[in-house]
């Protein structure tokens, strides 16, 4: 390594060892990122009433529970719990794929 400039040090060896975490952590962030709003406009604070929102339709349906229309809540729930498991494994099959170490 001595005599190759720092940034092709970094490309072949540095770049390849961060990549799977920082995918990682993005993909469980943005997991994160899609309950938050979730919560948020369930709670009223977050997208305007107007816009569509996983929180929004639960929130609504969740009026609607007890009066025998259940699926009003469940499958927006059920929808959200899916999307945030997809974005989850999605994230450990990129870690998967580009571990250095597994090739």
């Amino acid at each position: 390594m001595i005599g190759l400039h720092p940034l092709l040090i970094m490309v072949r060896h540095v770049l390849p060892n961060v990549l799977g975490p920082v995918l990682v952590i993005a993909t469980i962030n943005l997991g994160l990122a899609i309950l938050t709003e979730a919560m948020l406009s369930f709670l009223g604070v977050g997208m305007p009433p107007t816009e569509p929102s996983l929180g929004t339709l639960i929130r609504i349906g969740n009026e609607f529970l007890f009066s025998g229309i259940w699926w009003v809540v469940i499958f927006p729930s059920i929808t959200l719990a899916l999307l945030v498991l997809a974005v989850n494994l999605l994230g450990d099959w990129l870690r998967d794929a580009l571990n250095p170490k597994l090739r």
